[in-house]
């Protein structure tokens, strides 16, 4: 046999002694880890490096198919969403993204087409929003498919902003707008909704639009960290992670439930059938921002918001006692049968 003959013989026992896994990461998620502290994902760890005088920002999250996306649900839009949901952490502890950490665990049956357009809609976003992916894990699971993701942000060191930070006199603001991802689950569990909601095909895409991708408030951190005592993301509803924000603070706070920002879609399936404020407050799955922030500060972080093109919005004020109160229009204290969503 010649030397070429023998090469080639060499390359196809190497090929064979690759894994499936091996083969996955290095055909999927080999080309979208840019970062050198990856190490080209064939080590067991990376690196990450400190600028002087920062510190890291941990958070982890993860998805599960058919709890927090649908099974049919576009593989793109999955990979984007369990990247999104932790960077609005990292957003609302003003803190910069770095990089992130991906485990994924998949069954049988994902085929390349799946894989293709997760990794796809992966790499769009790591790109867009400064986050690298360093390495992970894939496994298999006989249940469906879970994403999870540890993402690392940095900040100068003692800025981070904590849920104990809050201060009576504080104003409460929220980024964006609070309801459509509720809305939207609902949307696909009734197939009636949108004909008694009166929605337009604009509508019904902008409130889908909101459930499948969410769109965490990064381009606001560094403003949110200079001028926020408190912050925390939306992800199990307004009522109930404004009320984890003020029993971490020791403090209360007064909402007017007409001031919270909602989208011409929300308001209008709200105009229908009224008894969806509830849902809408409650639902979860906004990943915006709610912040108290001092009253001498407000005007400067509106101004910021402005100018970073997020929606900012002040539905009441920090109050002494404990709790989180919402008004409705009439002045009468509203109640909620959840305060939010939650796993258990």
């Amino acid at each position: 046999m010649s030397a070429v003959g023998k090469r080639d013989t060499r390359k196809k026992k190497n090929a064979k002694a690759q894994s499936g896994e091996d083969v996955l990461i290095a055909r999927y998620f080999k080309p979208i880890a840019r970062h050198p502290g990856a190490l080209g994902l064939i080590d067991d760890a990376a690196l990450l490096g400190v600028p002087p005088g920062h510190e890291l920002v941990l958070t982890a999250d993860a998805i599960v198919g058919g709890v927090h996306f649908f099974n049919d649900d576009p593989a793109d839009t999955v990979a984007r969403k369990a990247l999104r949901v932790n960077l609005s952490d990292l957003a609302a502890k003003g803190a910069k993204p770095a990089g992130f950490l991906l485990s994924l665990a998949l069954p049988k049956g994902v085929g390349n087409s799946w894989l293709k357009a997760f990794a796809r809609g992966l790499g769009a976003d790591a790109k867009r929003f400064g986050c690298a992916l360093l390495g992970g894990d894939t496994v298999y699971t006989p249940g469906p498919v879970m994403v999870s993701v540890t993402a690392i942000g940095t900040l100068p060191k003692g800025t981070m902003i904590r849920r104990t930070g809050a201060k009576v006199g504080d104003v409460v603001v929220v980024t964006g707008t609070i309801g459509d991802a509720a809305l939207a689950l609902r949307l696909r569990q009734d197939r009636g909704a949108a004909k008694r909601w009166a929605l337009s095909a604009a509508m019904r895409k902008h409130l889908a639009g909101r459930y499948l991708v969410p769109e965490p408030r990064n381009a606001l951190a560094e403003a949110l960290r200079t001028h926020a005592s408190g912050a925390m993301d939306v992800s199990d509803g307004l009522v109930g992670d404004l009320g984890k924000l003020c029993r971490a603070s020791g403090v209360a706070a007064s909402i007017e439930a007409v001031r919270v920002p909602l989208s011409g879609a929300a308001r209008a399936a709200l105009a229908a059938e009224p008894k969806l404020i509830d849902t809408i407050l409650t639902g979860g799955d906004d990943f915006e921002v709610v912040a108290s922030v001092p009253r001498g500060k407000l005007a400067s972080l509106q101004a910021a918001a402005r100018a970073a093109g997020v929606r900012l919005t002040e539905i009441g004020r920090v109050v002494t006692g404990k709790g989180v109160q919402f008004r409705a229009s009439d002045g009468r204290a509203m109640t909620f049968a959840h305060g939010s969503f939650s796993h258990f």
